[in-house]
C-alpha cells in the first residue's frame, strides 16, 4: 500500500517484466521493462519506487505514474521504460499465382514489405503482440490497405516467434486445384537451432497441386524424416546433424518418388541455424498457368532464401570422386574437372543463392572420358554460389565461394 516498503528481493540478474497490478491481481495498470542483466546491474542494489500520479487530470496535472530506479551512487531517478507486448515474426511469399508474383504486406495502416516477390523471406522482424491487428495483401506499389487483395486479423501472443507463409491462389481461373490464398501460421518458430551441431528444419507443403507426400533421406541413411504431410501442413521441427542429405519427395504410399533434391547443410555450414523447407511451384506447370515448376525453397532466418539443386544421386553418370571444383575461393575463373562414365548431354551451370541459373555452359554429347572446363567468374559479385553438371539424368553439385 502507499507508503509501504516490500523488502528487498534478491532477484538473479535477468531481464524481467514487471506489471502493477490491482491488489485482485486481475487487473493491470501499467507494465514495465527492468533490464538489469543488459544493463549489467549484477551485484547492486536498487530502490524502485512507485511515483507519480495515475490520474494527473485528479491532481493538478502533475506528473504521470511510472516506476524509478535509485541507485546506489545517487543522481537523478532512472525511469523504467515501458513494456510494449511484441512477438517475432518472418514472411515468406510462396504463392505461386502469377496474379500475386509480386505484392505489398500492410499491418493495419502501415507497410510492412514493399514490393515482395515470390520466393521471397523478409528476416524475424518484431511485430505488436496481444492486440488484434490486421495483416493485407495488395498489388505492388499500394498505397493504401484499402480493397486489399486479402486480408485477415490476427492476434500474437507476447514472446512467441512465428512464421506465416503466403501461399495459395488468389486468380478465378488458369490453375488447377485452386486453394484460396491464405497466411499459414506456425507459432513456435526458431531462430537458431536447439544446439550448434544441428540444424533444425522447419518443413511446409505449398505446392498446391503436389499430393500428400513422404520425405524420405537415401544420402545420410536417415530414412522417412516426414510422413503423409498434405498441403499447407507443417510437419514441425527436425533437428538433423549438420551433414549434406539426399532428400526424395514421394507420394504418402512411399513407393513412387515425385523428386530428388540434394539438401547440403553441412557444405553450407549452417550448423547452428534454423531452416525453413518449402515445397513450392507446381508439378505440372501446363495446368497451372504454365507457371514455376516444383522445387524445394529453403530460407534462413535472415531471410535468405534459395532453391535445393534436384539430384539424380543415385544413378549419377559423374563420377563423384573425380569431381573437382578449383580454385575456390575463385577470382577469375572456375576450372571444373570430371569423369563422365558414359555417352551423355552435358552442361555447366552456376547458380547463385536465390536459384537463378547466371552461367550456363552446354557441352553438347559427351563420350565417357575426363573433361575439364573452365567458366569465367570475372564479372560475378563476391558470394556464395553452387557450381552444377548436369548430365541426361542426374546433377552434381559443389559450393563455391567467388572473391
Amino acid at each position: 500500500m502507499y507508503t509501504d516498503f516490500a523488502g528487498y528481493l534478491e532477484l538473479a540478474p535477468m531481464d524481467y517484466v514487471i506489471e502493477v497490478r490491482d491488489e485482485t491481481g486481475t487487473t493491470t495498470v501499467a507494465a514495465y521493462s527492468a533490464p538489469l542483466e543488459t544493463l549489467g546491474l549484477e551485484g547492486a542494489a536498487l530502490t524502485v519506487l512507485a511515483s507519480g500520479f495515475l490520474n494527473p487530470a485528479n491532481n493538478s496535472d502533475g506528473p504521470a505514474f511510472g516506476l524509478y530506479v535509485a541507485l546506489p551512487s545517487g543522481g537523478e531517478l532512472v525511469e523504467l521504460p515501458m513494456y510494449e507486448p511484441m512477438a517475432r515474426v518472418q514472411v515468406i511469399h510462396n504463392s505461386a499465382d502469377a496474379a500475386a508474383a509480386v505484392v505489398d504486406v500492410w499491418l493495419n495502416d502501415a507497410l510492412l514489405i514493399d514490393n515482395f516477390a515470390f520466393r521471397t523471406a523478409s528476416p524475424f522482424i518484431d511485430a505488436p503482440a496481444g492486440v488484434e491487428f490486421t495483416i493485407a495483401i495488395q498489388g505492388p506499389d499500394s498505397e493504401s490497405a484499402e480493397n486489399p487483395i486479402w486480408s485477415q486479423n490476427y492476434t500474437l501472443a507476447d514472446g512467441e516467434t512465428y512464421i506465416l507463409v503466403a501461399n495459395g491462389i488468389v486468380s478465378g481461373s488458369g490453375y488447377d486445384p485452386a486453394p484460396a490464398f491464405d497466411i499459414y501460421v506456425y507459432p513456435g518458430a526458431r531462430e537458431m537451432a536447439s544446439n550448434e551441431s544441428n540444424v533444425d528444419v522447419l518443413v511446409f507443403h505449398g505446392s498446391t497441386d503436389a499430393p500428400t507426400v513422404d520425405i524420405v533421406e537415401v544420402g545420410a541413411g536417415a530414412g522417412t524424416i516426414v510422413d503423409n504431410l498434405s498441403y499447407g501442413e507443417y510437419a514441425g521441427y527436425l533437428e538433423l546433424p549438420e551433414a549434406d542429405y539426399v532428400l526424395e519427395i514421394r507420394d504418402e504410399t512411399g513407393t513412387t518418388t515425385v523428386a530428388t533434391y540434394q539438401a547440403p547443410l553441412g557444405s553450407l555450414n549452417l550448423g547452428g541455424m534454423a531452416v525453413s523447407v518449402l515445397a513450392s511451384g507446381f508439378l505440372t506447370p501446363q495446368n497451372n498457368s504454365d507457371g514455376p515448376s516444383f522445387d524445394l525453397l529453403a530460407v534462413l532466418a535472415d531471410g535468405t532464401a534459395l532453391l535445393l539443386t534436384p539430384a539424380g544421386i543415385n544413378e549419377s553418370l559423374v563420377d563423384l570422386e573425380t569431381f573437382k571444383v578449383y580454385p575456390n575461393p575463385a577470382v577469375e575463373s572456375i576450372n571444373v574437372s570430371f569423369n563422365l562414365k558414359e555417352t551423355s548431354e552435358v552442361a555447366v551451370e552456376l547458380i547463385d543463392i536465390t536459384g537463378r541459373t547466371l552461367k550456363t555452359m552446354n557441352l553438347g554429347s559427351r563420350s565417357a572420358n575426363v573433361y575439364n572446363e573452365k567458366i569465367d567468374v570475372a564479372q560475378l559479385p563476391m558470394g556464395l554460389y553452387m557450381l552444377n553438371v548436369r548430365t541426361n539424368n542426374s546433377v552434381v553439385s559443389k559450393k563455391v565461394f567467388v572473391q
